[in-house]
């Protein structure tokens, strides 16, 4: 059995892992669900050490602890590995940061814009139109609990996140896996595979489904996420 963590994503809230949570502790699993700081002003030690605290408050037994890390929380979810001892780190359609990079640079230092519009076009979608909740993010979650993350209103990521250089000189010494929607119209699978290889040296894991996995297929996901 392991101890689960998980990380959101630009949102920031644990409330986006509630239909894994369940499907984790089924399997036997404790699972801590991290909310990261709404301060405008927290950076990457903020939002490390709001992990970090959820670990110490919320574990329970000395099992494997693994970091799951969905989007944004690629760039968190490591330092929090050069701080804390983990067994393991579960990327979720995430970003991958490179030494020295911030946030705000990842996207263009990564092509995500083209990728983005590449597949759209493939999609039969329009390739310049502007980033859409909906469209983009929401497209295969179902309605009720589309209606149910609206209904709880803006939430995101400081701004000084995104200016922070990120400050490891390589990626920690932890056991990586990357799970990757193969219908992520955010990140595409082809630009993630990319990344992956090119950043870390692995190969992504597919399953179906978009952007937000916990979301739209929380059972197969805290399936892979077990494996």
């Amino acid at each position: 059995m392991a101890t689960y963590v998980l990380i959101p994503g630009a949102d920031g809230r644990a409330w986006y892992w509630h239909l894994v949570v369940p499907e984790l502790r089924g399997r036997g699993h404790e699972v801590v669900a991290v909310d990261l700081p709404q301060d405008n002003s927290a950076g990457l030690a903020e939002y490390t050490d709001a992990v970090v605290r959820a670990i110490g408050d919320g574990r329970e037994r000395a099992d494997d602890l693994v970091l799951v890390a969905q989007s944004l929380a690629g760039f968190i979810a490591p330092l929090v590995c050069d701080s804390t001892p983990v067994d393991g780190l579960v990327l979720v359609n995430a970003m991958v940061p490179a030494p020295g990079e911030t946030a705000g640079e990842w996207w263009a230092n990564t092509g995500q814009a083209g990728a983005r519009a590449a597949f759209a076009a493939r999609q039969g979608r329009d390739p310049d139109a502007d980033f859409d909740l909906l469209a983009d993010f929401f497209h295969d979650v179902p309605q009720d609990v589309t209606e149910e993350a609206l209904a709880q209103g803006e939430a995101g990521p400081s701004e000084a996140l995104f200016g922070q250089p990120w400050p490891l000189g390589g990626w920690p010494d932890v056991p990586t896996r990357f799970l990757q929607g193969r219908e992520d119209r955010f990140f595409p699978l082809d630009f993630q595979r990319r990344i992956a290889q090119e950043r870390l040296g692995i190969a992504v894991e597919e399953m179906p489904g978009g952007h937000l996995l916990a979301l739209s297929r929380p059972t197969e996901l805290a399936e892979r996420i077990c494996r």
